[in-house]
């Protein structure tokens, strides 16, 4: 097993990118493997690591066949349906609450 090298938070050299960095530029990592990672400290948990790529062996992003799309506009409305009060919220509901903001508050307006 090979290691990689580990640079501290924002001193990576030029020509690396995280998978967010290279999404920015429209880019994938295609198959490469991980050339090197990022740590940023914390204090009471371990250090947050994110990995690093080349972006001279980047590919472009596959384009949006419109099958995909609309499987996505589909898994999306449904996130938007509160399984509370079964109407639809206009937003995605939030995982931490489960529900639409309004069933949300109902039990803490119901107690005040």
């Amino acid at each position: 097993m090979s290691t990689v090298p580990v640079y501290h938070w924002h001193l990576a050299p030029e020509g690396l990118a995280t998978f967010r960095q290279l999404r920015a530029l429209g880019l994938r990592p295609g198959g490469q493997p991980v050339v090197a990672q990022l740590e940023r400290p914390r204090r009471r948990r371990g250090p947050l690591v994110a990995y690093l790529y080349r972006i001279d062996q980047a590919k472009p992003v596959r384009p949006m066949t419109p099958a995909k799309r609309a499987a996505l506009a589909k898994a999306n409305a449904t996130r938007q349906i509160c399984p509370e009060c079964h109407r639809d919220a206009g937003y995605r509901i939030p995982a931490s609450l489960g529900m639409c903001v309004p069933c949300a508050d109902a039990p803490t307006q119901l107690a005040s």
